[in-house]
């Protein structure tokens, strides 16, 4: 009976997401005159999302392939028969924009993701169009903001027509100067330059703080908007995840660091989902873990035992996720061998 009323509660945003035909439509039992609770839409959000991997290093480069990765068809089927429903794709849009309204996109840059989009679309894939890298934006907000926006004008007008499959990342990682309240005022300009084309299309949106979840209790979405998914990204500890990498200062220093899995280390991994699951609950919001990672520094069996648990952990607290990454210096493929690091994948399975 329960499952009953579940797939009752949920049919109807099934509908609205134009996925019944992934599904089966003889197997679900529409209930037009029953609307989904918050919660029942948020459950089946994260259902819809399910597990992901970020095609990174490529597209938020500066240049595609200026970080060694340039995307190929046949990194989309891999995707697929691994089982993954979702791609997310970080994409430097600023790096191909004019700095003057109304700020154009490349026409060749808008190929490239249309291409994106279409190789998502082949291998039934959810993808997310990330906004990344706006390093000015992050150093002066205000100074940036109108292009900001304007970007996203023209990015929502180019796939209003794209299926519900196609989602929207307003900002990766917003930090420096772009804190939580001229974050907060940003993203409801944002969101309302792209709901009058893409009024339904979901729309994943951090809090400020590198999307830290500590920082979820800033961030405030408008609460009528109910096509929004909170997003958060998990690298703790540093010292471990991040053992090696040249941009950390430190992280030499680092290097040796494990991760054991004792029951103190999973205590603070569910301690912090904890923190996510409480928020998304409060505000009924869905929640997606939209990156979690270790650097290929770290020792294989560790980085396989942390994998794995985040995942699960995540997985427990009703969160989608999407690993980080794909082929770069944190990926579960070997871009070189066209292989998956079958640690790594074997920890991302369910």
């Amino acid at each position: 009976m329960k499952r009953l009323l579940f797939m009752r509660s949920c049919s109807r945003l099934l509908v609205r997401l134009g996925l019944l035909g992934l599904i089966g439509t003889a197997r679900i039992t529409l209930a037009a005159t029953t609307t989904p609770s918050p919660e029942a839409e948020s459950e089946a959000t994260v259902r819809l999302l399910g597990h992901g991997i970020n095609l990174a290093n490529a597209l938020e480069a500066p240049r595609e392939g200026q970080w060694g990765v340039t995307l190929r068809d046949s990194y989309f089927l891999a995707v697929q028969q691994a089982g993954f429903t979702t791609v997310r794709v970080p994409i430097r849009w600023s790096a191909h924009a004019a700095i003057t309204a109304p700020y154009a996109i490349d026409p060749a840059f808008w190929l490239r993701i249309d291409w994106v989009v279409a190789e998502a679309k082949k291998h039934h894939l959810q993808v997310i169009l990330d906004f990344q890298n706006y390093d000015e934006l992050y150093l002066e907000p205000e100074k940036h903001e109108d292009r900001f926006l304007g970007i996203w004008r023209e990015v929502a007008e180019h796939y209003r027509t794209e299926p519900s499959s196609v989602l929207f990342e307003l900002l990766n990682e917003p930090h420096k100067q772009l804190d939580a309240e001229k974050w907060n005022a940003l993203l409801a300009k944002a969101l309302g330059v792209i709901r009058p084309t893409n009024p339904q299309r979901l729309i994943v949106v951090g809090p400020a703080s590198w999307n830290k979840i500590s920082a979820l209790p800033l961030l405030v979405l408008p609460t009528e908007d109910r096509f929004l998914v909170a997003s958060v990204h998990y690298y703790d500890p540093m010292t471990f995840t991040h053992q090696g990498a040249p941009w950390e200062k430190t992280s030499l220093d680092w290097l040796g660091t494990e991760w054991l899995g004792t029951p103190a280390d999973r205590q603070v991994v569910d301690r912090d989902f904890d923190q996510a699951r409480n928020w998304g609950s409060e505000h009924h919001r869905p929640m997606l873990l939209g990156e979690f990672g270790t650097y290929e520094k770290a020792d294989m069996d560790s980085r396989q035992r942390w994998t794995n648990y985040v995942a699960r952990s995540a997985e427990a607290h009703g969160m989608a996720w999407a690993y980080w990454e794909f082929c770069a210096s944190f990926g579960a493929y070997d871009s070189s061998i066209d292989a998956w690091r079958q640690p790594l994948i074997e920890a991302l399975k369910p």
